[in-house]
This record gives C-alpha cells, structure tokens and sequence, in this order.
C-alpha cells in the first residue's frame, strides 16, 4: 500500500492534540488515512483541529480529556472504539512546560503538576488504550519523550525526570506487550517550535537553535513524521526504543 493512505481503515487516538506536534500528528494521520480522536484538555482547541480535519473530508472525533484523571482516559477510550471503531494506534503527546528552577527550588505543586501530566498522563493513557488495542488485535504506541529525557537539563529537573520516565515505562511495556501484536516506542524530539516556546524570548530560542547540529529549531510537521513512521508497518521490527529527532543535539 502507498504511504499515501498506510493508515486507511485504522482509528489513532492522539492526546494534546489541540495544538503543536499532537495536531500536527492528527493531521499526518488522518491524511493517511485514519480515523482520528482528536483528545485535548482543552475542547475548543481539539474541536477546531477535528473541525478542520472534517472540512478536509476526514473522519475526526473532538474528546475533553484530562491526561491525569483515570476515568477521564478511559472513558475517552470507550468513546472513540464506539464512534469511531477498534483502536489501533495511539500517540501520548499531552504535555506542560516546567519553569526554570533548582532542585532545591522545586515547590511540590510544581513537581506534582509537571510529572503528574508528563508521566503519569501517559501511564493513564497506556492503561486505558492497550486493553482496547490488543481486543482489536494489536497495533502501535507512540509515546512522546525529549531530548532532555535522555540527557539532563540544570534548572529542568522535573521535566528531565518526566522525560525519562517516559522512555522507561516505554521499554518496559514494549517487553511486556511485544508477543501480544503490540508495539511501543518514544519520540524523543530536540527543540520544537511550537507554542510552548512561542512566549520564550528572541535570545533563548536563538540559544536553543544553536544547541542542534543543524542549527535551527524543528518545525512539529517533521516530528509529527517520525512518530506516523513508527506507528506504520514500515517499523514492524522497530519496538522499545526512543527515537531521537534532534538535528543532531545529542552527536554532539
């Protein structure tokens, strides 16, 4: 089958997708054909990009959805298997920023709030999607890590051990499912241009640019690329690992 339509007949779910690289992502897939549920904490931001996913005659499905709330994912879950068919494939993105500080600075509302989205919203998510991926045979699980998840970052502690958890808990359902039709994989991106650095002064985002080989910031389109490729068959053998799209920051 063309890459045009690889995903033709299948239903992704992608979380924080109202906005940056989940958006982006939902829009990959749905072009390539997939049914996708467009989940985000915010349903205006989710209901826009499904709207506009509807207006390019793609099957989309709006969901309000807090990461953290386990009920929350699962019945968000039930709801795209019942409006949109068996679920497949599904992208882990939500996420939050956390502020520049030091370990000792860290207040515990702050540690919470950043590995309670990060992290533990992944984990939620996993929890509720595999039952339901592996009642319709299998599938893919695209986790969203950084590259800070695999290196450190001073003043990002919280974050960087968000980051990393996530590749852990990706490995290790990846040997856990491996045998049952199921694959996990991270995406670990360098600097992405999207609007959680939209705010960041001229002089940090120029600094952040330079950090990568190829000197610039990604744009969410080429990582949106990376995770549609790992979730294709064209990465059949590919599971466990995370997936660096760094333009070049951790050859360094």
């Amino acid at each position: 089958m063309s890459i045009d339509k690889e995903f033709s007949g299948q239903v992704a779910m992608v979380t924080g997708s109202g906005s940056g690289i989940g958006a982006c992502t939902a829009q990959l897939l749905a072009v390539r054909g997939a049914a996708v549920a467009v989940v985000d904490r915010d349903l205006c931001a989710a209901q826009r990009v499904a709207d506009d996913l509807h207006g390019q005659g793609h099957k989309a499905l709006a969901i309000h959805a807090d990461v953290t709330d386990p009920q929350a994912m699962s019945e968000a879950v039930a709801r795209t298997v019942r409006e949109l068919g068996p679920l497949q494939l599904a992208v882990n993105n939500a996420g939050v920023a956390s502020p520049h500080l030091e370990v000792a600075e860290i207040d515990m509302d702050t540690w919470t709030r950043v590995l309670g989205i990060n992290l533990t919203g992944a984990f939620l998510s996993m929890r509720a999607q595999i039952p339901a991926m592996l009642a319709a045979g299998g599938g893919a699980i695209v986790n969203m890590s950084s590259i800070v998840g695999v290196n450190g970052k001073a003043g990002r502690a919280a974050y960087s051990a968000a980051k990393h958890g996530i590749v852990g808990l990706t490995k290790s359902a990846a040997l856990e499912y491996a045998q049952r039709g199921l694959r996990i994989n991270a995406v670990a991106p360098g600097y992405v241009d999207t609007p959680l650095l939209k705010d960041r002064p001229a002089d940090e985002r120029q600094a952040m640019a330079d950090q990568s080989a190829v000197g610039r910031l990604a744009q969410p389109e080429e990582i949106a690329e990376a995770i549609a490729f790992l979730l294709s068959s064209r990465a059949s053998f590919m599971t466990g690992q995370a997936y660096l799209v760094d333009g070049g920051f951790s050859a360094r």
